[in-house]
């Protein structure tokens, strides 16, 4: 445990559904109410925090929600067990010296148009949608280390981005068909069928 100020960082990992990837949950607000998903090093402009994490070779994204952040790594590089310490070593130096997490001017110049959000201009369905979505999938797929960010509504599909650790899970297609698509149908009659927008 390290002291920041008068505040205790530690970090604890949690297992996902994905083996690729790896749940690092901190005792601090990194990114509240929010989340954010890097897929690569070239988008990490936004995040000081992702951009550093991309210099270790074995890091394939970064996602960063309100207190944790997930880790994919690559296929080849070794496994899980033996990287763990390092990241956690780091990711407590790094809060510890109160460097900044995620640079909100960026983030806005970055003008991501998925967002769970109703706005003013969403029609009674796509309201419905992002209302479940909030409500009842964010808090689970959360518990895996993952997002799932409404894309868009059309003649009954709804289209979905899967972040963090749904992205690439073997399971999470599983999940996408039987449980999100399932629920939609039951509570919004107007929905047909649900799929996943690759990034």
């Amino acid at each position: 445990m390290i002291k920041t100020g008068n505040t205790i960082i530690s970090i604890y990992t949690e297992m996902t559904p994905n083996p690729e990837t790896m749940k690092f949950v901190a005792n601090k607000l990194l990114y509240p109410g929010k989340s954010i998903d890097f897929a690569d090093e070239a988008s990490s402009a936004p995040s000081p925090l992702a951009q550093e994490l991309f210099t270790f070779p074995f890091i394939r994204s970064v996602f960063i929600a309100s207190n944790f952040i997930t880790l994919t790594k690559t296929n080849e590089s070794d496994n899980w067990d033996d990287v763990i310490p390092t990241i956690k070593q780091f990711l407590k130096e790094y809060l510890e010296d109160g460097k900044p997490v995620v640079n909100e001017e960026a983030v806005a110049a970055m003008k991501t148009e998925s967002s769970n959000e109703v706005s003013a201009d969403d029609d009674d369905v796509v309201k419905r949608i992002k209302e479940l979505l909030e409500n009842y999938v964010k808090p689970a797929v959360e518990m895996d280390g993952g997002a799932i960010q409404f894309k868009s509504y059309e003649a009954g599909r709804v289209n979905l981005m899967l972040q963090g650790s749904c992205s690439g899970c073997p399971s999470s297609m599983i999940t996408l068909k039987a449980g999100i698509e399932g629920m939609m149908k039951r509570m919004i009659p107007e929905v047909t069928e649900v799929v996943a927008e690759a990034e």
